[in-house]
């Protein structure tokens, strides 16, 4: 799908907004419905994960995080926070993308209306708790010193570009899941050599540059990087923790993944929606 047309399916998006509205409201009180908890469990289960991480890697594997530069903080807990939280709003955007035609396969059947908004709307309640998470690590950067109030815009540009490289893969799994179901047990393995191909509990540093394999010097830490989630929560921490601009050429390698990956899941999901009904 050309940039035109995806500029022109996102147009009917917004005069749909109503619509869109609704249904992320709806996936917004389904989340936590009947739960004696409610939201406090977006704050909960991210905070929960920080503290197992935290108890392993930080203590008993004893990792040491490195210093901000230029911030000079030195915290293996908010070093985690800055990478955790990016990485949940991934791993669930696009887990949750996987069931969102086939878990709304009665309403598809039932009336037409713009498929791709179903997605959106699963990705929309996603993006509120991320921004509800965020906000609280904000909140501990302040506590703890990092005065990142001036660098808030440049969080916002990165959770923007972020949110189009997960409704780009939402769009294209969320087809692929109706005409092949065992796209999700696939993406569960994927998510999970993903999140530990990641620096999120480590930092880059212990990535070697080479490494030999029968005796081929293969330049493993190049290939790494090529990981765009590698550059995303690079560009995270180097926001949130050192408190200074990514590099040029990691923000706009981010770019071009996120633009790429939004116009090749549009044109997936272009081409494959119209026999959703028989399909889901």
């Amino acid at each position: 799908m050309s940039a035109p047309t995806v500029v022109q399916r996102i147009g009917e998006a917004f005069a749909g907004r109503e619509l869109l509205i609704n249904l992320t409201l709806r996936e917004l009180r389904s989340r936590y419905k009947k739960s004696a908890l409610g939201w406090l469990w977006s704050l909960l289960n991210p905070l929960a994960s920080v503290a197992i991480y935290w108890v392993v890697f930080g203590y008993f594997l004893d990792i040491q995080p490195p210093v901000g530069d230029p911030s000079g903080l030195e915290s293996f807990v908010i070093y985690l926070l800055c990478a955790l939280i990016p990485w949940i709003y991934f791993s669930n955007s696009v887990q949750s993308s996987l069931e969102a035609l086939v878990g709304n396969a009665g309403l598809i059947k039932k009336v037409y209306f713009p498929r791709d908004l179903l997605v959106m709307s699963v990705i929309g309640a996603l993006l509120v708790t991320m921004l509800i998470e965020m906000s609280v690590v904000l909140v501990i950067l302040l506590v703890a010193g990092n005065f990142v109030i001036p660098w808030i815009p440049m969080v916002l540009v990165l959770i923007l570009l972020e949110t189009l490289l997960v409704l780009g893969a939402g769009l294209f799994l969320s087809v692929a899941n109706v005409y092949f179901r065992d796209v999700k047990h696939f993406i569960g393995i994927a998510m999970q050599a993903l999140f530990y191909s990641t620096p999120i509990i480590y930092p880059l540093s212990v990535v070697p540059d080479t490494a030999d394999v029968l005796g081929i010097e293969i330049p493993i830490g190049d290939i790494y990087r090529l990981n765009p989630l590698v550059q995303m929560v690079q560009a995270y921490r180097s926001v949130l923790y050192d408190l200074r601009f990514p590099p040029l050429d990691s923000m706009l390698y981010l770019i071009g993944w996120s633009v790429g990956v939004l116009l090749v899941g549009y044109w997936f999901f272009e081409r494959h929606q119209r026999r959703l009904a028989e399909e889901v």
